[in-house]
């Protein structure tokens, strides 16, 4: 019989646009990690910082937990968002009843469906162009 082996983690996914972010969560204080770089390093700015930081501050969990995230596609700010929606529903997993309500209000659980629009054939090239009128 196989060895069960225990899993120490929390474990989250998010998608925003093309980017895909695997996450896992662990009890403890560590260094926050995205695709093996320091957060700061991969994701630089403030506004990314807070962006990062809001589910933590959600739960009240910013010093209890830390995190390990995986990143895919897509460009930074999609990637930033992935991110934040895969911690938030690691998080969830911590207490569902108290977190979700929590999260739910400041709208961390909810994946943006937007994504680019299709490029159509007769458009020129572009997604929403129209053929030009006559001049006369």
């Amino acid at each position: 019989m196989a060895k069960t082996k225990k899993i120490d983690y929390l474990y989250g996914v998010g998608r925003r646009k093309t980017s895909q972010a695997r996450v896992r969560v662990y009890h403890g204080k560590g260094e926050n990690t995205v695709n093996g770089k320091p957060t700061n390093k991969y994701f630089e700015g403030d506004v990314q910082t807070k962006a990062l930081a809001k589910p933590f501050g959600a739960t009240e969990t910013s010093d209890k937990y830390y995190y390990s995230g995986r990143v895919t596609g897509g460009g930074k700010e999609g990637q930033l968002s992935a991110l934040v929606l895969a911690l938030s529903r690691a998080l969830l997993k911590i207490a569902p009843e108290k977190n979700r309500v929590v999260l739910r209000k400041l709208k961390l659980l909810t994946r943006d469906s937007r994504v680019r629009q299709r490029r159509m054939v007769g458009m020129g090239g572009k997604s929403r162009r129209k053929r030009q009128s006559p001049k006369r």
